[in-house]
């Protein structure tokens, strides 16, 4: 600041505050811009961090389906192949069903009402 035509006015202390609080600016602008940087080297590993783990629940994910689609095509398979075990299971189950059905309702003291 020596082109500030006040700074001759200026006596030598507050010359010399005036020169020390510049360099304590100056520090604090080269501490910020090292916390900047800082910060963004930190969201650069982050955002990488952050990508790694989306890519890995979507390979997972995407494995996940086509095991779920093979199974499917498997069980669609064997039902195509055999239609008559699988309606006569649907029969069976309701027959139980309804067996069960009719021993609870036969047992049930409330049953007069």
């Amino acid at each position: 600041m020596a082109d500030d035509p006040n700074e001759a006015a200026m006596p030598s202390t507050q010359r010399e505050a005036q020169e020390a609080l510049e360099k304590q600016v100056a520090q604090l602008k080269r501490e910020i811009s090292k916390i900047n940087r800082t910060l963004a080297e930190r969201a650069e590993e982050v955002v990488e961090e952050a990508t790694g783990w989306y890519e890995s629940a979507a390979d997972s994910a995407s494995r996940t389906t086509q095991a779920l689609r093979n199974r499917a095509s498997t069980v669609s398979g064997a039902v195509q192949e055999n239609p008559g075990t699988v309606s006569s299971a649907f029969i069976l189950g309701a027959a139980v069903g309804l067996l069960l059905g009719l021993v609870l309702v036969a047992g049930d003291p409330r049953r007069d009402r």
